[in-house]
């Protein structure tokens, strides 16, 4: 295998902008004016009676439009992601930002009129409509939270110089966070991403040493503006959501979005909370894994390793780890997953100011996805290679659609990303001889599961209690009290939680970014536990039936997806399915004889 390709790397964004100026810039900007000016003469056209192929040629011209827009935004989005504290990035962000919403109160009266039109007169339309039609069912959901032209004219501009500044500045703020850890004697300054190497270090000095400084110190120092920047961020919601567009409840608005109906979410959380006992259990046996005297793990402790030493994954070889599992799987993945790096789309250096964590960001059909990664060689970040790739992956299979269609509704959107990181932890089990490593390969894979299903699903019991709160007067020092008597329920007896995760919440980008995300993880892990069942039950008979799920994209409900998967959503029985899979896999786990580290 030839490693020399496969490099650290800052990505290019040549594919979506040259520049953020020059002549290219100014070509586009006046074809997006020239294009507008031409859609907005379609105002007089638009009638009940508009013939079908008339209709679809002006939707043709919406998604035109839509196409230039998500080419600036995405360059300005992911320049200003590569480096937070450029000054040049963060005024080319702000300046695209207020021209695209320009652009769209300029064409949203096409929206609202196929809103406000009568369902006689809106079905034939849609049934001409092909492969747009689940987009324009979807405006359609909205019609009873949607205001006037004018209302919703100002509440875009508003969000542009309000909401979404303060969630910019957030951003600036908490990414320009460096953080000091005493390693190997020496005294280290690092970003979040470098330090989260040490919440899994073996020794368990230098995990409460990583915690204490991230959140007991750095985010605790800084709690009082990022709790101020949440309770605006939940006052909006709320202002906008609840009061002006009369949602039934905050989380409502997600689930609208999600076309999830709230029963099925309902579902899904109280599942989850029936089932905290089975994470405590296996925190119980992981304490005395790692031989701790008291028998009691300490929050700090829920991610250390069974094994006394992490092994390294050099970039290289990961990337060739995870095309591998993936080409096993299916040869049509691995090819759509390699193109990420063929086409210099991913952006796995650490630096000082690049956005931490990661993500995939698929912009347009046809256009390989851009995947942000903090690679510090850990087995987890390998498996956060798999993630993200998976979500490349899902947007490729999905690129026969169109620009309005392409992109799947965000409770399937983890189903490609899941399910990668399972073939990449199946991958490494046969791969590995050792005994201590394969437990801690499995005991890795459930750590996981814990973070994004139950972890998930108590961020977003957390945000449910947190929005009514914020609107009675609650403080940042209220929800953080609120928060840890949230820890104490999800852990139950078998964790000591220490005073400082009280101020974890000010350090969770979602709550800012979007409100109630967070139970997408707990669906899609859940959901795709039940997925790989089925694969090990039909073996290549599955492969066709995932990729079709896959390839829907965002052109079908995902009630209407999974229903013909033989899903149903909405039964507390399915979700408790996922977790049958995870107590298996503690049993399993359980069987091993585990030799204190």
């Amino acid at each position: 295998m030839n490693h020399a390709k496969y490099q650290q790397t800052r990505w290019t964004l040549h594919r979506l902008l040259a520049a953020h100026q020059g002549p290219e810039l100014d070509g586009t900007l006046a074809e997006l004016e020239r294009q507008l000016k031409e859609f907005e003469d379609i105002r007089s056209q638009l009638r009940p009676d508009i013939a079908p192929g008339e209709f679809v040629e002006l939707i043709q011209g919406y998604e035109s439009l839509e196409v230039i827009g998500r080419r600036l935004s995405a360059y300005a989005q992911l320049w200003f992601t590569e480096d937070t504290q450029s000054q040049a990035a963060l005024s080319f962000l702000s300046r695209i930002d207020q021209l695209t919403t320009e652009a769209q109160n300029r064409v949203l009266f096409f929206q609202l009129w196929w809103k406000g039109l009568d369902a006689a007169a809106a079905a034939p339309l849609m049934a001409a409509s092909g492969d747009y039609r689940y987009w324009l069912e979807s405006l359609r959901r909205f019609k009873p939270h949607t205001l006037s032209e004018a209302e919703e004219k100002i509440i875009r501009i508003k969000d542009v110089n309000g909401m979404n500044a303060m969630v910019t500045l957030y951003d600036m703020i908490t990414n320009k966070f460096m953080f000091e850890l005493e390693v190997d004697g020496k005294r280290k300054s690092m970003t979040r991403a470098e330090l989260s190497v040490y919440v899994r270090d073996p020794n368990p000095d230098v995990r409460a040493a990583a915690y204490q400084e991230m959140l007991g110190r750095v985010y605790q120092e800084h709690a009082n503006t990022l709790g101020q920047i949440y309770s605006y961020r939940v006052r909006d919601w709320h202002s906008e959501n609840i009061q002006l567009r009369h949602h039934k409840s905050p989380i409502a608005v997600r689930n609208l979005g999600n076309d999830v109906p709230d029963e099925a979410t309902d579902a899904l959380l109280e599942t989850c909370r029936k089932n905290a006992g089975l994470f405590q259990r296996y925190f119980k046996l992981k304490a005395r894994w790692l031989g701790i005297p008291s028998g009691k793990l300490r929050r700090y402790d829920i991610y250390a390793p069974v094994v006394a030493s992490e092994k390294q994954f050099e970039f290289a070889d990961a990337v060739d780890r995870v095309l591998d599992s993936f080409r096993a799987f299916s040869p049509v993945t691995a090819d759509h997953a390699r193109r990420v790096f063929a086409d210099g789309h991913i952006d796995s250096e650490i630096r000082h100011g690049k956005q931490g964590g990661a993500f995939c960001a698929g912009i347009l059909p046809k256009l390989t996805p851009f995947v942000l990664l903090n690679y510090t060689g850990r087995a987890r970040d390998v498996a956060v290679m798999a993630h993200e790739l998976g979500h490349a992956v899902h947007a490729m299979l999905a690129e026969e659609h169109s620009t309005l269609t392409f992109h799947s509704s965000l409770p399937l959107a983890e189903t490609a990303s899941v399910f990668s990181e399972m073939l990449l932890t199946d991958r490494l089990l046969s791969e590995e001889t050792d005994p201590a490593v394969r437990r801690d390969i499995l005991a890795s894979s459930i750590d996981d599961a814990y973070a994004t299903v139950m972890r998930q699903a108590y961020f977003t019991l957390f945000e449910r209690e947190a929005h009514e709160a914020i609107l009675k007067g609650a403080t940042t020092d209220d929800l953080s009290e609120r928060y840890q008597a949230n820890l104490r329920e999800q852990f139950g007896d078998a964790l000591d939680v220490a005073d400082e995760f009280r101020w974890e919440w000010v350090s969770i980008p979602h709550f800012y970014h979007s409100p109630f995300y967070c139970y997408a993880y707990s669906f899609g892990q859940l959901l795709v536990l039940s997925l790989y069942q089925r694969y090990k039950a039909e073996g290549e008979a599955f492969k066709p039936k995932y990729l079709k799920i896959l390839a829907y994209g965002g052109s079908e409900s995902p009630g209407r997806v999974l229903t013909a998967a033989g899903i149903d959503i909405t039964r507390p029985a399915f979700w408790q399915g996922g977790f049958d899979v995870i107590k298996g896999m503690i049993d399993q786990l359980e069987e091993m004889e585990v030799v204190p580290a």
